[in-house]
């Protein structure tokens, strides 16, 4: 099973940051950073790091796993961090060079619910796991850390 993981940024101006995407013959939409976990990466955060630091040339604070989505091949792993810097132009994925990979464009986004409900951000689960906790009034960075119970560190 392939594991990703992907990362709620929150920026000091609580904005969300995501990737819109732009491919052949489909929709625009748009992504939360993060990508596949490498056998080179000896936790699943430290993926996330490296993760962040090729698409958007920066470096997130992780504050905690608020989510797992299971696929019919893999398994994502969604956190909630901070990030105070980031350097989009310095990014150095090998995503960003492939033929056929369409593009890649950096969108900060209010973190509401206008916000989150303004892009096509997919999974489908994590844009109504986002709207649901902002309907509510719930913080984010309140909800359970899900480590604990995954043991994924």
């Amino acid at each position: 099973m392939i594991e990703r993981v992907r990362a709620v940024l929150v920026t000091p101006g609580n904005e969300v940051l995501t990737i819109r995407r732009k491919r052949p013959d489909t929709a625009i939409y748009w992504v939360l950073p993060g990508g596949h976990v490498e056998s080179t990466d000896a936790s699943l955060e430290e993926a996330l790091h490296r993760e962040v630091r090729e698409e958007l040339g920066g470096t997130a604070a992780v504050h905690s796993l608020i989510h797992t989505l299971d696929g019919a091949d893999d398994r994502q792993f969604i956190y909630l961090a901070r990030i105070d810097t980031w350097s989009f132009q310095d990014r150095s994925g090998p995503e960003f060079t492939g033929p056929g990979r369409g593009h890649y464009e950096l969108d900060p986004l209010p973190f509401t619910t206008d916000g989150i409900a303004s892009i096509n951000l997919k999974p489908d689960t994590i844009a109504q796991l986002l709207t649901e906790t902002l309907n509510a009034s719930i913080n984010p960075f309140d909800l359970p850390d899900l480590r604990i119970t995954h043991g994924k560190v």
